[in-house]
């Protein structure tokens, strides 16, 4: 039996992430191609990591019932590339609002 309850949750944390930037414009919504870029080079950093782990045999799908059984390589579910889009997409929004954050401060602004 395939479950699809993780794919969406991811999705919808996904959505949840753009909501947050599309409002408050940090990365997606600021500069699009940098945070595409730097986006892109997280998850694929991430991917060469997995495969290099998959090719020693460390890392592995198993009989996991939360998951679609969908892959977009071997030992590989399409929910790990979903989360590794959400975690970089995560830390390059904090990363960039800390940033702002800080910047508004050290120039004496209040930030509410």
């Amino acid at each position: 039996m395939t479950s699809w309850l993780y794919l969406l949750g991811l999705v919808f944390a996904l959505l949840g992430l753009t909501t947050l930037d599309w409002r408050y414009r940090v990365a997606l919504f600021d500069q699009a191609r940098r945070a595409a870029a730097t986006i892109g080079i997280g998850v694929a950093f991430f991917l060469v990591w997995d495969m290099i782990g998959v090719g020693f045999g460390i890392f592995f799908v198993g009989d996991a019932a939360y998951l679609t059984g969908l892959r977009v390589a071997p030992e590989v579910p399409i929910e790990e590339l979903l989360f590794l889009t959400l975690l970089c997409y995560q830390t390059l929004l904090l990363w960039l609002a800390f940033s702002r954050r800080r910047a508004t401060t050290t120039r004496g602004e209040t930030t509410s």
